[in-house]
């Protein structure tokens, strides 16, 4: 896989830029307030005294900055926003706090009871702007009071160690906690428009962080068929709780048939199409014939990574029915990671730069007469454990990690892809990116003439 690694370093991590910006809300926050925000006030609060704002997820403090950018000083903004620690950007009057993120922590517990609460208070007249994005899940759990909170904070790591999509989990988080799947929006008596950025494929609004505004037609049968269809080992007090439920002695969550639904607004801001579109177009300007996959591939990493190779490999010989040399390979959506206990042990790393490690792997055993580079990050700047936001592969690292002495195989039956690619020095460190629209996938086959 010969060609210029640094060359292919940039084009990739300028792509990744492209892709992410592209997701961010500045824009889309503002032309949405000059069109069917301020319209939708006037309408339903005309003599409102204050616009309260509210809102969960990773990308939520930089919509809230946004909206106060977008809104100036024609509006009272009041209320605040709850995002993972460390993707805090700077805001003027909506207030902006911070608890963990992919297992929930008192924090999150105190910021979800307080939201409750003061949605509850909202001054009849007045009006609502949630801002929801992908990790709302774990930053609003709060369980519900036959659940222990350690009790919820186990049902996490099982969910996300078992393998399951990201809609299945979702539909167990909502059946056990109090904010989640509509309740939010049962609780509040005023008018609320919710402006959404997607991380789930397919861009459901009842399934990013799990929809706390959104009504919701799954039910606790559902919810305990997810535990069993992916054999997760649920604490009791889970158990107990969905057979409650299931028996009738606990309310489902609110569905479509519930008027409170009737005064809730939706806008979809930003989601993984729109980045792939961005990506597409970079690419495209830079010499590639593209090949979107789509925004909603789904499955364990490494079973994508496998199917990904194969197709690498078609493009690459010049088999037919595939575009000429040289191609890219984009995709977005969310791939899984299945953990069993043990694995917890040296599990470090993502289900990215796994993927991106599983390619490696797949494409070492196959003939490529043509230069291969890949990026594979999650568009939030964190990938799983480890601080990164995921992985390159660069022409000459198959050479570079046998001279290295690290193995492919090993790293992959560990879990263990971040000391791979830290060893290789191939980790992409970006920091927190404050949205966050999935993952982003790039495979470049072969190279444009400014390469050669």
């Amino acid at each position: 896989m010969n060609g210029n690694p640094e060359f292919f370093e940039r084009l990739l991590t300028e792509a990744f830029e492209v892709g992410v910006n592209a997701a961010k809300p500045l824009m889309g926050v503002q032309q949405c307030w000059q069109g069917e925000i301020r319209q939708w006030l006037d309408t339903v609060a005309p003599e409102r005294k204050a616009v309260w704002v509210y809102g969960a997820g990773k990308a939520a403090a930089s919509m809230a900055s946004a909206l106060e950018f977008a809104c100036s000083d024609a509006e009272q903004l009041k209320g605040f926003v709850v995002t993972r620690r460390g993707h805090e950007v700077p805001t003027r009057c909506i207030e902006v706090v911070q608890a963990a993120h992919p297992v929930p922590d008192e924090e999150g517990q105190r910021a979800a009871l307080r939201l409750i609460r003061e949605l509850s208070a909202v001054p009849q007249g007045d009006a609502v702007i949630a801002l929801v994005s992908g990790g709302g899940s774990s930053l609003l759990s709060v369980p519900v009071p036959s659940i222990p909170f350690s009790d919820l904070q186990q049902l996490n790591r099982v969910l996300l160690a078992s393998g399951a999509p990201i809609q299945e989990m979702n539909v167990v988080r909502k059946h056990v906690t109090r904010s989640l799947g509509g309740q939010l929006a049962a609780g509040c008596s005023v008018p609320v428009f919710q402006l959404l950025i997607s991380d789930v494929p397919g861009d459901a609004p009842e399934f990013i962080a799990s929809g706390p505004f959104v009504a919701d037609d799954s039910t606790f049968r559902d919810a305990m068929d997810v535990l069993d269809r992916w054999e997760i080992s649920a604490p009791q007090s889970v158990i107990s709780h969905l057979e409650a439920g299931i028996r009738g002695d606990v309310p489902e969550t609110p569905g479509r048939d519930s008027a409170v639904f009737k005064q809730v607004s939706t806008r979809l801001l930003a989601s993984n199409a729109l980045t792939l579109d961005a990506v597409a177009l970079y690419l495209q300007n830079a010499g590639y014939a593209v090949l979107s996959l789509g925004d909603s591939i789904e499955g364990e990493s490494r079973d994508v990574a496998g199917v990904t190779a194969a197709m690498v490999a078609q493009i690459a010989q010049g088999k037919s029915n595939w575009p000429k040399l040289p191609v890219a390979l984009i995709s977005g959506g969310e791939c899984t990671v299945t953990l069993t206990e043990k694995d917890l042990e040296s599990a470090k790393g993502g289900r990215n730069s796994e993927f991106l490690l599983a390619l490696f792997h797949a494409l070492g055993s196959m003939e490529i007469p043509c230069s291969v580079s890949a990026l594979a990050a999650d568009t939030d700047g964190i990938d799983g454990v480890g601080g990164h936001a995921g992985a390159l592969l660069l022409p000459g690292d198959l050479d570079r990690a046998a001279t290295l002495g690290l193995s492919t195989k090993r790293h992959l039956d560990q879990h263990n892809s971040y000391d791979f690619f830290d060893a290789m020095g191939r980790l992409l460190m970006t920091g927190p990116t404050t949205t966050n629209v999935n993952d982003l996938r790039i495979v470049l086959i072969g190279q444009p003439a400014e390469a050669v």
